[in-house]
C-alpha cells in the first residue's frame, strides 16, 4: 500500500512538473525572451567574439600540453625500465593522447624564416613509426625493444623540435621518474 502511495506521489509531481514546463515551453516569460534574437537576425557576431577571446585567454597553451608529454614519457621509461608493461602501456597511451593535445592547439608553427610547419603531418610520421614501435614493445613485453624504440621516440622528437627553430630543447633518457608517488615496480605491494 506504501508503495502504490509512492507511486502516486510520483506520478503527481511528474505530472505539475510536464504542465510547468508545458506553461513555459509556449509562453515563456519577458525576461527569457530579451536577449533572444530572431532566426532572421543571425547571430551576434559581437558577443560570439568577444566568447572566443575569452575563451582563449582561458586555454592551455601548447608548452602546458608538452609539460604533459614530459611527465608521461618520463614515467613511461621507469615503468618499461620495471617490466611494468600494464603501466608502461597506460603512460604510453597518455603520451600519445598529449602530443595530439598538443598539435590540436597549435597544428601549423611558422619557423623563424615564416616558413608553416605543419605539426599534424610531423606526429602523423612519430605515431606510424617510432611510437608504433615503441607500442609493439610494450605489447610485447620486450625490454631491448623497449629501449631501442624509446630512443628512437626521442630522436624523433627532436627532429620536430629542430623543424620547430627550437633546437635547444633536446630529450634525453630522463635519470629521475617525474613522480615519485607512483610505485613502478610491478612487484610491490600496496600500500608501502
Amino acid at each position: 500500500m506504501k508503495s502504490r502511495f509512492l507511486s502516486f506521489k510520483v506520478l503527481v509531481f511528474s505530472f505539475c512538473l510536464g504542465t510547468i514546463a508545458a506553461t513555459f515551453w509556449w509562453n515563456p516569460s519577458p525576461a527569457m525572451t530579451t536577449n533572444t534574437q530572431s532566426a532572421d537576425d543571425g547571430p551576434d557576431l559581437k558577443s560570439l567574439q568577444a566568447e572566443i577571446e575569452r575563451l582563449k585567454s582561458i586555454a592551455p597553451d601548447q608548452a602546458h600540453a608538452m609539460h604533459d608529454v614530459d611527465y608521461h614519457f618520463t614515467n613511461l621509461w621507469f615503468a618499461g625500465q620495471q617490466g611494468n608493461w600494464p603501466l608502461a602501456q597506460f603512460y604510453f597511451n597518455e603520451t600519445k593522447s598529449h602530443l595530439r593535445w598538443a598539435v590540436r592547439i597549435i597544428p601549423v608553427r611558422k619557423d623563424n624564416e615564416g616558413k608553416e610547419i605543419n605539426l599534424e603531418d610531423i606526429l602523423q610520421a612519430v605515431e606510424n613509426f617510432p611510437l608504433k614501435q615503441l607500442d609493439e614493445s610494450i605489447k610485447a613485453n620486450d625490454q631491448e625493444k623497449f629501449v631501442a624504440a624509446y630512443e628512437f621516440t626521442l630522436t624523433s622528437c627532436y627532429g620536430c623540435h629542430k623543424a620547430s627553430d627550437k633546437p635547444f630543447l633536446r630529450p634525453r633518457i630522463p635519470e629521475h621518474p617525474a613522480t615519485t608517488i607512483i610505485n613502478t615496480d610491478p612487484n610491490a605491494s600496496w600500500p608501502k
